[in-house]
């Protein structure tokens, strides 16, 4: 197996770069004993994003399956299958259930070696699930990622994820660091860094392309780009309209603000009382994943109450306020981002990232990678499915 090389900003781990192989029996024959393809769970765009690369070296090798948001999104030019789970409306569990069984079908039909899952979302547990159950290897990308905050059910989710792992690409030496610490053994624990560095490169345009599409989207100079959908924020009125009180502020001041929001986001303002702070800002609607790298690298400020902010803002070099009790990457803390609790006092923070000089983040590393991790991944999967 290839080490990864990673940032000088990141230690490489002490654990050996070579998982242990792990000798348990793969659920389905797989025709003249060569391996079966890796299937690929995703549950919505941000999977889809920090996977691409993994699929596309994947091939015919890998099966796409796309549950939830994801059955939206188009599919990417790969060899490979790609197969749809429905989600149904309901509580979590529900959902849980059903994916676990769609995923269980889509395995039994492909009759894959391994199951390679993202994050911890509903559709990664669910695919853990499911490859245990049929005995398939599991790999868990952004492996040891915690916020150590238990009301986040996505904390859970991971702890379950990395139990079951045979292999745990950890983005960074924090994460390498979590895992150790609650006892992963080392042969399962594998420094790879975030293939989300590569996509951003690859998704972002030359400057030209990137003009254009400015123009077409009719972005202002120097905007605030806020993206806040998280239920605890969207389903809590008094939070939410907490920190859309400090967004006015920044808009009564002259700050332009850009907001991608569906039609569900737009009727919560207008349901809070905001309706009119949401059209003095610039409100886009769907964005293809191009149109949205776009959007945040042209931003002066990132608001956001989305986890990977804080990666994409590392790897785009822009400052990002995450408008989160914690983060599941602290490694970025005080550099690329700033942690602004239920957004409180968030137009001052916005005013300080302001401040601050821009070309200070440039000379910054990202602490998740040189763009190698996509194939430290797929050479660390066949490793793991054919080690001889």
């Amino acid at each position: 197996m290839v080490s990864p090389t990673l940032s000088p900003s990141v230690p490489a781990p002490a654990a050996p770069d070579r998982p242990r192989v792990l000798r348990r029996p793969l659920g389905f024959p797989v025709g003249d004993g060569a391996p079966g393809p890796v299937a690929v769970v995703v549950g919505d765009g941000l999977d889809a994003t920090r996977t691409a690369e993994v699929v596309q070296r994947l091939g015919a090798a890998g099966v796409l399956v796309r549950t939830g948001e994801a059955t939206g999104l188009p599919r990417p030019a790969t060899d490979g299958a790609c197969e749809d789970v429905e989600v149904p409306s309901g509580g979590s569990g529900r959902v849980l259930g059903a994916l676990v069984a769609g995923l269980a079908d889509v395995l039994a039909g492909h009759r894959p070696s391994a199951v390679l899952v993202h994050g911890g979302g509903t559709a990664a547990l669910a695919g853990a699930l499911a490859a245990n159950a049929a005995g398939l290897h599991l790999v868990h990308l952004g492996a040891g990622l915690r916020s150590h905050d238990r009301r986040q059910p996505e904390e859970h989710h991971r702890r379950v994820v990395d139990g079951l792992a045979d292999l745990c690409c950890a983005p960074s030496a924090a994460a390498v660091a979590a895992l150790r610490a609650e006892g992963v053994a080392d042969e399962r624990i594998l420094l790879t860094g975030d293939p989300v560095v590569e996509s951003l490169h690859r998704l972002l345009p030359d400057d030209a392309t990137q003009d254009a599409l400015a123009a077409e989207l009719r972005l202002p100079a120097g905007y605030v780009l806020l993206t806040v959908d998280r239920p605890d924020h969207t389903g809590q009125p008094e939070l939410l309209a907490q920190l859309l009180g400090e967004v006015a502020t920044l808009v009564e001041a002259g700050l332009p603000v850009v907001v991608p929001a569906g039609p569900s986001t737009a009727d919560r303002w207008r349901e809070l009382g905001f309706g009119g702070l949401l059209d003095r800002c610039t409100v886009l609607g769907s964005l293809d994943p191009v149109q949205r790298t776009v959007v945040q690298h042209r931003a002066a400020v990132l608001v956001s109450d989305a986890e990977g902010a804080a990666e994409e803002a590392s790897v785009l070099k822009r400052p990002a306020l995450l408008v989160r009790r914690a983060t599941e990457r602290p490694e970025v803390l005080g550099t690329f981002t700033t942690l602004v609790p239920g957004g409180l006092r968030l137009a001052a923070a916005v005013r300080r990232a302001l401040a601050d000089d821009p070309a200070r983040l440039q000379t910054l590393p990202s602490p998740y990678g040189d763009g190698s991790a996509s194939r430290v991944v797929v050479e660390s999967v066949v490793k793991l499915v054919a080690p001889f």
